[in-house]
């Protein structure tokens, strides 16, 4: 089963762009949108018509269903505004690790891969950025967050890097 698009872009809530991630203005607006009958929950139904409804992905019932149990805290197969606040962090989390794999796989090595060396980073820097630095300077750099020691950059010290940023 393919996963639908990120919810929250789907509903048509007229808040300014400064409030809208993640303000809780704007999930309760998007919240009240997907919560056709008003009962205060986002049944699979409702859910699966205002993704078609807002321009969003075709989403089966089934599918449908699967995201709301993947969400629904009390078992009531429904989704409460906490349920779907959490569904919400849960999308943009993935969205967010997403990014960062892509990020890090312009790095990675060729040979051997899954990590960031010296050498990788030498040639991306390069590559991407136009800076000239020497094996050394990119060995230096790695040494800042390689936090095993074994000199290079795994995805997750490059997760943990990226976010101190």
């Amino acid at each position: 089963m393919e996963k639908p698009k990120p919810i929250i872009a789907n509903a048509p809530c007229v808040i300014s762009s400064k409030s809208k991630s993640k303000s809780k203005q704007y999930l309760d607006c998007v919240f009240r949108y997907f919560d056709e009958n008003g009962d205060g929950k986002i049944s699979p139904g409702e859910l699966r018509d205002c993704m078609r409804v807002s321009g969003g992905e075709e989403l089966s019932l089934e599918a449908a269903e699967a995201v709301v149990q993947s969400a629904d805290s009390d078992g009531d197969g429904l989704l409460g505004f906490d349920d779907f606040v959490n569904l919400i962090d849960a999308q943009e989390e993935e969205e967010r690790v997403r990014s960062l794999k892509e990020a890090f796989e312009a790095y990675e090595a060729k040979k051997g891969g899954g990590c960031i060396t010296a050498k990788s980073l030498r040639r991306a820097l390069r590559q991407r950025l136009g800076e000239a630095r020497s094996v050394e300077e990119c060995r230096e750099m790695i040494r800042r967050y390689d936090e095993n020691g074994d000199g290079v950059i795994s995805f997750e010290e490059f997760r943990k890097m990226m976010m101190m940023v």
